[in-house]
């Protein structure tokens, strides 16, 4: 069971992160400076209407909240109120971070647009993160991982790679955009604390997702005349999947003319390991769709303990598939406290994700889980009297 400590330690103790963002992309990324050490507090609305899905035993206390929460604390305040409007500004004014992902219109009505607070904090980072960037037409559209998918090119990776429009079973634009927040907000701190001058730092989640997916998959267009398609063209390929073994599922991938001898070998079909195909210096791309097709057969004569054995032996790129509904008794997941036990204060008995960093000398920690919307309102706007005294970092 994961020990929960009060004594903040990581890299950013000391920073002060107002988390003003709902959903996925704005939390979870203030949950990772929260991890690493940050002050975060998340200011929501007294009549909470975005902590919706199933939960056990608080409303609002759902998965998805307990997942991206933690390492908060929780201040209701209705900001279309004057008087509670007043209240976060002066949270915000004691803050170093401000994370967000409103609507610019309902931020200027609102009086927390980035000029409006950079008047009152000119040293603060304002995270502002949205579906389209603020220059283009789309400005205004709402955005779900969905939208984003499709406006990055990442459906259209999936239907040429598929034969079929799907969108990825993972809110990758959300999550992606998190840490492209969190690196962001990390860049603008340092040239903070270098000058003394916060900014502005907009995070468009359909960019920042083209930018992701382009990586490999601009492929021949790089070049200008073009070379050859779009699409990396193995990722591409009908048979780039996991492979059944004889007892489940692993990803084993030959990457070289001995990778697939050794493997074809360990099948037990010595006749492919002699094939002019696996026997060049490297494996022709013309091959690599016929070779995937071998490989799923072969990959039955073996359990996947058998496989890990063989391919660690041969260097042979090799991992079992992880079976979510057994992560936590995965002895990998187990032994890096990936997933663990702890006694939540309202929830009782719940997993949490571990924090999947390392730091020799400033490690981060869990020190809240998730708290119930509003549960620190009361401490946190005490603090206001005494926050002129809350050392600059």
């Amino acid at each position: 069971m994961t020990d929960i400590t009060d004594t903040a330690t990581g890299p950013l103790e000391g920073i002060r992160v107002i988390d003003l963002s709902t959903v996925v992309m704005g939390p979870y990324a203030a949950q990772i400076l929260g991890d690493l050490g940050a002050d975060v507090i998340k200011i929501e609305s007294p009549t909470d209407t975005v902590r919706v899905g199933h939960y056990r035993t608080t409303p609002g206390m759902t998965p998805l909240n307990l997942n991206v929460n933690r390492n908060k604390r929780s201040v209701a305040l209705n900001l279309k109120d004057d008087t509670d409007r007043e209240r976060a500004l002066k949270l915000i004014d004691t803050a170093d971070v401000l994370i967000t992902n409103m609507r610019p219109g309902a931020l200027h009505r609102l009086g927390l647009s980035y000029d409006d607070i950079a008047a009152r904090n000119p040293g603060l980072v304002y995270a502002h993160a949205q579906g389209f960037r603020s220059d283009s037409d789309r400005a205004g559209n709402a955005a779900y991982d969905e939208t984003v998918q499709a406006a990055s090119g990442l459906v259209d990776i999936a239907d040429r790679a598929l034969g079929e429009p799907v969108y990825l079973p993972t809110i990758i634009g959300d999550k992606v955009s998190s840490l492209t927040i969190a690196y962001s907000v990390l860049a603008a701190l340092l040239h903070r604390n270098r000058t003394g001058q916060g900014q502005l730092v907009e995070i468009p989640m359909t960019d920042t997702l083209i930018a992701f997916n382009l990586v490999e998959h601009l492929a021949g267009h790089t070049h200008v005349p073009e070379t050859g398609p779009t699409g990396f063209a193995l990722s591409m390929l009908k048979g780039h999947k996991a492979v059944r073994t004889k007892d489940g599922l692993a990803c084993v991938m030959p990457y070289n003319p001995q990778n697939y001898r050794d493997f074809f070998t360990a099948a037990g079909r010595p006749d492919l390991a002699e094939d002019p195909r696996v026997n060049g210096d490297a494996i022709d791309s013309a091959d690599h769709e016929d070779l995937a097709a071998l490989l799923e057969t072969c990959a039955q004569a073996l359990t996947t303990d058998e496989w890990a054995e063989v391919c660690a032996k041969h260097s042979i790129p090799m991992a079992p598939v992880l079976e979510l509904d057994r992560a936590h008794e995965d002895p990998y997941v187990r032994d890096g406290h990936l997933l663990d036990t702890v006694e939540h204060p309202t929830e009782g008995t719940v997993r949490t994700i571990g924090i999947p960093l390392r730091f020799s000398a400033t490690p981060g920690s869990i020190r809240r889980l998730a708290p119930v919307a509003g549960q620190d309102t009361e401490d946190v706007l005490a603090e206001l009297d005494t926050a002129a005294d809350r050392p600059t970092v």
